[in-house]
């Protein structure tokens, strides 16, 4: 008699910790390094720097880690970025401590090296697990960042006045964060990696992947559906100062859009099991709409909770679909490169936005930023539609 397979375990229980702890690196990032930036920079505009270094020095880690990936095996390089982001928190307490705005440029572009690492924690998921879970899989180590959720916004709270120096006490936390980690990532017990024999060109070229229609509109509804979100949680914290609110009621703000994008993940598994990924990915381009025009329609602080929970919803319906139908356009010798041009893709729009989101606002204002991201959004849904339209002929759900 042969046993069911299961699907929970200890592997998925840490890994989902782990994510968690990378979404509390990112949130407090998030949270706190533009108004930090604001203070420090020589020019407003150039507030957000601080994040857009951040993903940016994210995007050119990706290939250096896929290369270590592909030498020492997924284990060996997530506990590598996250003591990368050890010293990379402490540069930036440094750099808090002494007002150098140029040397928490550089901290951030050092803790990018540790996103481009976290952000292939929901490829590592199926490989925990026994493959009728993937979906289940994916969803869950994501909702790990809830931990994020309510951590990072409410670390960034606690501790802005601990020192003299506001937030230093924020990036001290984070370093410990990355020192727990470590830890956590040795307790994991991956599965053998499988490593690509570049004497043998295994694997199909990068070009003939990246054309695969399906992984086409993969990419784009993850690179753009992160970027918008991006772009409007960048770009929230500067603009909530502008309309007078306290940062207690940003922290509110900022956990509410995390809890959003997270704490779907224990039940968008099981949807997109069921529907199939397209039809969930559809309902995250609807929401992303419905939140741009509550935004548009006041700035009060319950627009500004409501529009950034429900775009945080329609990110993880987008995130979590695009991610299953990616994982379906390669081989396992295929994942390294593959996994690395997709958080390229991510990371290189991420920069962009986040730097975008800091001039917009203080520039041009906060509702001609929300005006510019249905251009993006649209265009998605459209890309989503054409694949929903031609999915018998590529026999997808």
């Amino acid at each position: 008699m042969t046993s069911q397979p299961r699907f929970f375990n200890k592997n998925i229980l840490l890994l989902a910790i782990c994510q968690g702890l990378y979404l509390t690196n990112n949130v407090t990032f998030m949270a706190i390094n533009g108004l930090v930036g604001l203070k420090l920079a020589p020019e407003e505009w150039m507030a957000t720097l601080p994040l857009m270094a951040y993903v940016f020095g994210a995007a050119i880690s990706t290939i250096i880690v896929a290369r270590v990936q592909n030498r020492y095996g997924r284990q060996r390089s997530f506990q590598f970025a996250l003591f990368v982001v050890v010293i990379a928190c402490l540069i930036c307490t440094y750099s808090a401590y002494i007002q150098s705005f140029w040397m928490l440029v550089f901290g951030t572009a050092v803790a990018g090296y540790y996103s481009a690492n976290g952000l292939l924690y929901r490829f590592v998921a199926p490989e925990l697990t026994h493959s009728s879970f993937k979906e289940k899989a994916v969803s869950i180590v994501l909702a790990g960042g809830l931990m994020g959720g309510v951590l990072g916004p409410n670390l960034s709270n606690w501790t802005r006045n601990v020192f003299e120096t506001q937030f230093l006490g924020a990036y001290l936390v984070l370093s410990v964060a990355g020192l727990v980690g470590i830890i956590l990532m040795e307790m994991i017990d991956f599965p053998n990696d499988y490593r690509t024999d570049p004497a043998k060109h295994t694997g199909r070229p990068l070009k003939e992947i990246i054309l695969q229609p399906v992984f086409l509109v993969a990419l784009i509804s993850t690179s753009i559906g992160y970027g918008v979100m991006n772009l409007m949680m960048a770009g929230t914290p500067l603009a909530m100062q502008v309309c007078g609110f306290s940062f207690a009621n940003t922290a509110l703000v900022l956990e509410s859009h995390v809890i959003g994008m997270f704490a779907p993940g224990f039940f968008t598994g099981s949807l997109i099991k069921r529907y199939g990924p397209l039809k969930i990915m559809g309902i995250g381009a609807a929401l992303n709409f419905i939140s741009l025009l509550i935004m548009l329609s006041g700035n009060g602080l319950y627009h500004f909770i409501i529009a950034l929970f429900l775009l945080g919803v329609a990110w993880n319906f987008l995130f979590n679909g695009a991610t299953i139908l990616a994982i379906s356009t390669f081989k396992p010798e295929e994942k390294n490169k593959t996994e690395a041009t997709i958080n390229f893709c991510v990371f290189g729009t991420m920069a962009i936005s986040s730097f975008s989101s800091g001039a917009l606002v203080t520039t041009q204002g906060w509702q001609f930023l929300n005006i510019g991201t249905l251009i993006p959004t649209v265009f998605v849904a459209l890309t989503l539609a054409w694949l929903y339209l031609n999915r018998t002929r590529l026999q997808l759900k």
